[in-house]
């Protein structure tokens, strides 16, 4: 029996809204569906859509602590994203001054990807399929 259906959401708490909110509306391309501050907690709540159904949900909470990236803890390793031509994707993310790693190939599916992160260092990746719908209007 199968009980998951997909993905819904990612939730990530940022450190500076304004800046994180502009990486992934402006830079990235995701489109905005909701975004609302919450009075009683002193946050942001705002909901991006991925082009093929899921969302991400960019929180920013005072006070958070930052988040480990080394050595790996355990846990959420990295959010990784779909893209058609890795190419496209690495030289936008440039002209915007995003640090990409080199290109690898994963040695299972022979499929290209790359990583990079996010303004609060939160590691993302950027997957090669060639699998991602046609009328996506997001960059991934």
């Amino acid at each position: 029996m199968q009980l998951l259906s997909g993905i819904h959401h990612v939730a990530v708490i940022c450190s500076d809204y304004a800046r994180s909110r502009h990486f992934y509306h402006q830079i990235l391309g995701l489109r905005i569906l909701s975004e609302h501050y919450r009075t009683e907690r002193d946050s942001y709540k705002l909901d991006l859509a991925l082009p093929d159904g899921p969302q991400l949900e960019l929180f920013s909470f005072p006070g958070a602590p930052p988040r480990p990236s080394w050595p790996e803890a355990q846990g959420l390793r990295h959010l990784a994203f779909r893209v058609q031509n890795l190419e496209r994707v690495l030289a936008h993310l440039q002209q915007h001054q995003v640090a990409c790693q080199e290109i690898r190939v994963d040695e299972y599916t022979g499929r290209r990807f790359c990583f990079f992160a996010d303004p609060d260092g939160l590691p993302l990746e950027l997957y090669e399929d060639g699998g991602a719908p046609a009328e996506q209007t997001a960059l991934l």
